[in-house]
């Protein structure tokens, strides 16, 4: 139990609240607000980009979707555990706890595969004319929506177990086979139904992951190709500045990165709190705020008056002689 002094500030609920407690509440506070705001004005960005007379493409569709899972997982990660670090732990109950981590699931799981979604889109749309991936450039725009609905549909039913193994502090469930998260807790599984969960889940966070690291690698392949080739141009004839297609693979490489640096770390922090029945303070606070790093980070990386997919586009259909048309699909 954490120790108070006459000097700790008065929480929530009504006690004192530890510093260590203030900070993450402050903290998580912050990130939140960041999130959302800097999802909520890139959502504007793009919905400006379609009012001013532009078609809605794809990729833009499939930003949209990754925005509003963004701001889902802020909003159910975020002000939950604010408030409980504040002093009031037990203000969600049984239905409460059970909803928040059931949406924050869905969210993450779905922010996941839109980025897998959104990494294959661009490496088709750099693809040389003579790759193997030419014939996806005017049928892969035909199935965006209804890949995207898939995966809520998906997520929001494989997330379903959730109901059965997260349950409020005051939930009238045996104490001794819970395993305390914050301000809700979870059902300790045994051994079995562990493995036969864990297998049940990887399957598709492995494809996913898998999928987005080639088609980036394939997106990095091709751009440094191009930068090569471009290299041997009188610097006359080129522009000044950054050649659009390094400025395109330095952002695409920063939101892949960035992914899953955020991914790995929580898989860890996810690990640990499994295989230990006493997660400390430190772990579950900070497998807290990691979970919401990439949701509050990834609009920033998006967000330019000039896209990345523009760019690359423009000095990619130069080279590759690719039909206007086929380029506007996406």
């Amino acid at each position: 139990m954490p120790s108070y002094s006459e000097h700790e500030p008065w929480g929530l609920g009504g006690g004192r609240v530890a510093s260590r407690d203030l900070a993450v509440g402050v903290i998580s506070l912050s990130q939140t607000v960041v999130g959302i705001l800097g999802n909520f004005l890139f959502l504007y960005q793009n919905v400006t980009i379609q009012l001013r007379g532009h078609r809605l493409k794809p990729l833009d569709f499939t930003l949209r979707h990754l925005i509003f899972a963004n701001i889902l997982a802020l909003l159910s990660k975020g002000p939950p555990q604010t408030v409980a670090a504040f002093g009031l732990r037990h203000f969600l109950g049984d239905p409460g706890c059970k909803l928040v981590f059931y949406v924050h699931r869905v969210a993450a799981g779905v922010s996941f595969s839109t980025t897998c979604l959104l990494s294959v889109l661009q490496a088709i749309m750099i693809s040389p004319r003579n790759s193997t991936w030419t014939s996806l450039k005017g049928k892969a725009p035909k199935y965006v929506g209804f890949t995207l609905y898939l995966c809520w549909i998906l997520h929001l039913l494989v997330n379903t177990f959730v109901f059965t193994y997260v349950s409020g502090k005051w939930s009238s469930t045996n104490t001794t086979k819970q395993k305390d998260v914050g301000y809700c807790s979870i059902t300790r599984l045994d051994t079995i139904t562990a493995t036969l969960l864990a297998a049940f889940l990887s399957p598709p966070s492995t494809l996913s992951f898998g999928l987005m690291t080639l088609a980036s690698g394939y997106m990095v392949f091709t751009l440094y190709r191009h930068h090569r080739q471009v290299r041997h141009i009188p610097r006359t004839n080129r522009s000044a500045g950054s050649p659009p297609e390094t400025r395109a693979a330095q952002r695409i490489l920063a939101l892949v990165s960035t992914f899953l640096a955020f991914y790995m770390l929580c898989t860890i922090f996810v690990t640990y709190m499994l295989v230990f029945n006493h997660p400390s303070w430190w772990l579950i606070n900070i497998s807290s705020l990691m979970r919401s790093c990439f949701p509050t980070v990834s609009p920033f990386l998006l967000m330019s008056p000039d896209t990345c997919v523009s760019r690359l586009c423009s000095a990619c259909c130069r080279r590759n002689n690719l039909v206007p048309n086929q380029v506007r699909k996406l």
